[in-house]
């Protein structure tokens, strides 16, 4: 069950560290937070949307240099992303949630076999390729949820559940609530506090 607050993205590490000593990137990364500091202090007209695409981009290429700094036991969707059968089974996902997958489908999108694909799968995002999939759809949904006050029908609809009752009982075994409550649990927090 997952409390994802502020509805993000539940797969990223919590902390991301990469050695930016010695390369190109590294060089240009440390200068662009030296840059950004000094860009926050004292605000200058423009400041907060160079600050925003600033950092944007800086996010992007931490997230770059992650995923090509090879470790032995990292797991989730960026260590299956480099993967040629499991980066495109995830593509897949990414891009047609609301499909009504088979894991024989995704295998044959991804160019591998059943069984392959599952291992693999597994074995780099740390989930079966089902389970993730019904994971990112929650995800999908905690977002609409967050970010809409569109019918639980539609949302349903959207990430994948032919009815509300289907998309209900999902979404209450991920987060333990149904939607509709969790929507007004987070409306109440965000008024709350702020």
């Amino acid at each position: 069950m997952h409390d994802w607050p502020g509805c993000c993205w539940p797969a990223c590490p919590r902390v991301v560290r990469v050695n930016v000593r010695g390369s190109s990137a590294g060089l240009w990364l440390e200068a662009s937070v030296r840059y950004a500091l000094a860009e926050a202090r004292p605000p200058r007209p423009g400041g907060a949307g160079v600050l925003a695409k600033l950092a944007e981009v800086l996010f992007i290429e931490v997230l770059r240099l992650y995923m090509n700094e090879r470790t032995e036991n990292r797991t989730g969707w960026l260590a299956g992303l480099g993967d040629r059968f499991v980066g495109p089974a995830l593509s897949a996902l990414h891009e047609r949630p609301a499909r009504a997958w088979t894991l024989e489908e995704l295998a044959r999108a991804a160019g591998t076999s059943r069984s392959v694909l599952a291992e693999r799968f597994q074995s780099l995002v740390g989930t079966p390729p089902m389970q993730y999939l019904t994971q990112w759809r929650m995800l999908l949904a905690a977002n609409l949820l967050c970010r809409s006050s569109a019918p639980l029908t539609r949302i349903a609809d959207e990430v994948g559940y032919r009815t509300d009752t289907a998309f209900s009982r999902a979404f209450r075994r991920e987060f333990g609530m149904p939607p509709a409550s969790w929507r007004r649990s987070r409306l109440t927090r965000a008024a709350a506090h702020g």
